[in-house]
């Protein structure tokens, strides 16, 4: 090791299980990362990317995963295997890691403020007004909006993207030598994905900390970083600069992963096929203070007077920033918030309905979420998971017709049928996206809430499940709500598109019209930002 090298791992394994169920997850990787230095870790999602990520900080499931070789070593100190209390002095001091989904790695029961403040009091021993004062810096660091008045919030009173800068900012409270970052702008919007890359950019200058970057998004990875290893089924399959990797990839796998992304048009349907979902001057106000007799003082406007429409057949997609409304809205429809205004499903007023009334209404109205590890229970199986919906709405005549029916819905979807028996916890952050999938479609809406679908899938599942959507829909006439931060993909999918911002309408319009010629400022913004990076994945695949 030189004396710059920071991490250095080598002849690194994964195994889960023993026996029949044995699955080597991660296979012989090596790999070295110096002080200062960018190394991103790409390929497909079930790649390996994240378990060897946690196996740097030993965070794997003990005795589910174990390492049948290897050895990890930080500044000369051997990771793997290490006693409790060395661990402890690494873990969120020197390395820290920011995890793929947020919304399950923060506590539910604990305020930003506590979450953040925690590991400034263990690591750092502040009392406890500097720990809020560091708390609210950071906070506005990564540029949380209005972060002094959410240091009290709870994680489900923040949107995805603004989650994660939360966890951006745990992970930065102690200045670590070396950041791990899992997905770090999955949740993220194209604008705020520059914010964030530049933050992390300064902040490594600033402290010479160096980065490990996991990611799908082969853009970011041209720009961000200085070396790339490329992964497929547990193994290194190629490793070098990001110049050599982008411009002269030498692995079939790697021409492959840099080749893809999604394509096409949206499905063809008549433009005045019937209204499906319709909605009239929607509000959603959340109440931010409120007197001591209970009446609210102030709101957060979260969704402000929007109209929309969708028929038959047709895609509608959301894009704006974080923050901007965007779930809200979809959950609205839903009746999954309370809301005012007008709201109508295939002719029939549901804004008033009971709950009771509404429920045979549910099976025709589906929604994906945006973090499917926290939609899915833990507690069930993958055929358990997806054949719920079937047991509520008693679709189904047999146990042998249920099961039929859940292994055609794995099967669209990409998964192999035998892993239902398996839990959420044993897939990778795509896979459980696909298994969320499948439990909407499994009972065959008409209506479906697709909230960032995608978000957590490489670019290669990206397109297999954008052309998944396409097949669905055409086959069985769906209307999709497809909300997302990447723009490409609402591009391949959507015939209109609505631009919010701070819960408002900024413009409508044909997907067409709005991409080639956007009207408003803020518009022309999100897709000058977007394509700026999509440009250099277009550039990656022509080399």
């Amino acid at each position: 090791m030189t004396a710059e090298r920071l991490l250095s791992v080598r002849d690194l394994s994964v195994t889960f299980g023993a026996g029949t169920s044995r699955v080597d997850a991660v296979r012989g990787v090596s790999f070295d990362i110096d002080r200062g230095e960018t190394l991103a870790l790409v390929g497909e999602s079930g790649s390996g990317k994240s378990v060897t990520a946690l196996s740097v900080l030993q965070l794997l499931p003990y005795p589910a995963a174990h390492h049948p070789s290897g050895s990890i070593r930080f500044q000369g100190t051997e990771l793997l295997g290490a006693p409790a209390h060395v661990l402890q002095q690494v873990r969120g001091d020197r390395i820290s890691m920011i995890f793929q989904e947020p919304m399950t790695s923060l506590n539910p029961l604990h305020s930003i403020e506590k979450q953040v403040n925690e590991t400034l009091v263990l690591h750092k021993r502040l009392d406890r007004r500097a720990a809020r004062q560091r708390t609210l810096e950071l906070l506005e660091l990564v540029g949380l909006s209005e972060a002094e008045s959410r240091l009290g919030a709870y994680p489900h009173q923040l949107s995805g993207g603004q989650r994660q800068r939360v966890m951006i900012a745990m992970a930065l409270a102690n200045e670590p030598d070396l950041l791990i970052a899992d997905e770090p702008t999955t949740a993220l919007d194209v604008t705020v994905q520059a914010q964030i890359l530049k933050l992390l950019r300064d902040l490594q200058r600033r402290f010479g900390m160096a980065l490990l970057f996991i990611t799908h998004d082969l853009g970011i990875v041209r720009k961000f970083t200085d070396r790339v290893c490329v992964m497929s089924e547990g193994e290194i399959v190629e490793a070098g600069s990001v110049t050599d990797v982008f411009e002269r990839p030498q692995h079939p796998y790697t021409r492959r992963l840099l080749a893809a992304e999604p394509k096409g048009q949206p499905v063809a349907a008549p433009a005045d096929a019937p209204v499906l979902m319709e909605a009239t001057d929607l509000k959603v106000w959340f109440p931010l203070k409120t007197s001591v007799f209970g009446r609210a003082l102030s709101h957060v406007k979260a969704v402000d007077g929007v109209s929309v429409i969708v028929r038959e057949g047709h895609t509608v997609g959301i894009v704006g920033e974080s923050g901007s409304g965007k779930t809200t809205l979809g959950l609205a429809l839903l009746r999954l918030l309370r809301s005012e205004g007008r709201i109508a499903f295939a002719g029939q007023e549901i804004q008033g309905l009971t709950p009771k009334r509404v429920r045979p209404l549910r099976r025709e109205m589906q929604v994906v979420f945006q973090d499917p590890f926290g939609s899915l229970s833990p507690r069930l199986s993958v055929g358990q998971i997806v054949g719920e919906g079937l047991g509520v709405h008693r679709l189904g005549a047999t146990p042998a017709e249920r099961e039929a029916r859940i292994v055609e819905a794995l099967e669209e979807v990409g998964l192999d049928p035998a892993s239902r028996h398996r839990y959420p916890h044993e897939f990778s952050g795509g896979q459980r996206q696909r298994i969320a999938i499948a439990r909407a479609m499994v009972l065959k809406p008409r209506f479906v809430v697709l909230d960032e679908p995608t978000s957590a899938l490489d670019r290669s599942v990206q397109a297999q499940i954008v052309d998944l959507l396409r097949d669905l829909q055409a086959r069985h006439n769906l209307a999709y709500l497809f909300i997302s931060h990447d723009l490409a993909v609402v591009r391949a999918l959507s015939d209109e598109v609505v631009v919010l911002k701070d819960g408002k309408v900024v413009e409508q319009g044909p997907a067409e019209r709005i991409f080639e010629h956007p009207r408003e400022p803020y518009t022309q913004a999100l897709l000058a930002a977007a394509f700026a990076l999509e440009a250099d994945e277009a550039g990656a695949a022509r080399t």
